[in-house]
């Protein structure tokens, strides 16, 4: 039997070896139709449609899916189309303040093999009444992005430039989704360290955690309040919120984490430290709203159980605070006028000398953790994908005014 095995397969190898030699064999002929075209010349939509192809599809097999793709959309929520003129903005956008960034810096093949292969596009918001959510975003297995509240996007003209201001909103509705998102496609491929779920294990709350507010969240060591859901989306939201944030959100962050619980031996100077690496100016200017801010003491009384707690509230954040306050019976005492930042933290914040893990102590380890597993793992510095991306968004005006077309359905 062995030998009748041994000739057949002899007698197999030598059909395929003879198969493979054939000089006879010809293929300069696909068996797939090549006369379709990439792009439809005939569709009203065919120039924006060939620059999409030129630009994401050839060099990054990347699809664009500005138009609605109702299958694709959450059933959940009521969605509407994308404004055609916005999609095309945003698709600028993503090259040049998304795509380009990450390729000067990484190569050309890191978004070759990692960027996503899908982006949709959904024109209004995803709001969910229910728990009172919106939703600015998802990926799905990896591969697509979906961006929600597209028509809200400002259009640029010679008239009405973009001010810090739109790309405060920006930032907020697209961009700090979109370096969300494509942050866990980076640590679903290269897993990021166990320790960083475990500086805060006990206070992720994957069911509750809309009803707390920002204030809360960053006493407990979140950089928001979405991130206090769980450890993955801490850790994407440390990421993104360092590229994206801007000055006003980071010290507003700091100043509620140190407020409460005060700072370990030490912290002072990291804090400084994390400052100057976000390249945050002007701590010694009195037109920012973090040296010339209000600390007051805010007591919580619950209406049915009477149990009362207390903490430090900045007055740039009592408003959210109080929008929190639903059952509750919330009384304000003024703590402090700080006409510094550093007067805050230098004379005010206690050196805390407890065991307890939360606040600034906190999210100053959870920053460090990320910061070195993106250098660590991909050869990229989170710090410097920060300053590239904000110098873009200041020259973003002569971007628009130079390279930027925007077509007219034909």
């Amino acid at each position: 039997m062995r030998k009748i095995f041994n000739i057949m397969m002899a007698a197999t190898l030598g059909l395929t070896l003879a198969s493979c030699g054939n000089d006879d064999d010809d293929f300069s002929e696909s068996i797939f139709d090549t006369s379709v075209k990439a792009v439809d010349p005939d569709k009203a939509t065919a120039p924006f449609d060939k620059w999409l192809y030129e630009n994401f599809v050839v060099p990054y097999n990347t699809e664009i899916q500005y138009k609605f793709n109702f299958p694709a959309s959450n059933l959940d929520f009521q969605l509407t189309p994308t404004d055609y003129k916005k999609a095309q903005l945003l698709s600028y956008f993503i090259k040049y303040l998304f795509y380009d960034v990450y390729t000067k810096f990484a190569g050309d093949n890191f978004m070759k093999a990692y960027g996503p292969k899908i982006f949709h596009y959904i024109g209004s918001t995803a709001y969910a009444p229910t728990t009172g959510t919106e939703t600015l975003g998802y990926a799905s297995a990896g591969v697509k992005i979906t961006l929600i509240n597209v028509n809200d996007m400002k259009m640029w003209s010679p008239e009405s430039p973009y001010t810090p201001a739109d790309f405060d909103i920006l930032n907020k509705n697209q961009f700090h989704t979109m370096h969300h998102e494509f942050s866990h496609i980076l640590h679903q491929t290269k897993s990021y360290p166990v320790s960083f779920g475990q500086v805060t294990p006990s206070t992720y709350a994957p069911r509750d955690w809309q009803n707390r507010d920002s204030v809360e969240s960053h006493m407990l060591g979140y950089v928001t309040q979405y991130g206090s859901s769980a450890n993955y989306e801490d850790f994407v939201e440390t990421l993104s919120c360092t590229i994206t944030d801007t000055d006003y959100r980071w010290m507003t962050t700091i100043i509620d984490a140190c407020a409460n619980g005060g700072v370990r031996e030490g912290d002072k100077q990291q804090i400084y430290t994390l400052i100057d690496s976000l390249q945050i100016e002007g701590l010694d200017n009195p037109d920012r709203i973090w040296n010339n801010f209000t600390l007051y003491k805010e007591t919580s009384r619950t209406t049915e159980t009477g149990e009362v707690t207390e903490r430090f509230v900045p007055s740039f954040h009592q408003a959210d605070a109080k929008q929190h306050g639903s059952g509750k019976t919330l009384t304000y005492v003024k703590e402090k006028d700080f006409t510094s930042f550093r007067d805050f933290l230098d004379n005010w914040v206690q050196i805390d000398t407890s065991d307890k893990v939360g606040g600034i102590n906190a999210m100053l380890k959870k920053i460090d953790i990320a910061t070195k597993w993106y250098t660590e793992n991909w050869g990229l510095y989170l710090y410097q994908i920060r300053q590239e991306v904000r110098e873009r968004q200041n020259n973003v005006n002569d971007y628009v005014r130079d390279n930027v077309t925007i077509y007219e359905l034909q």
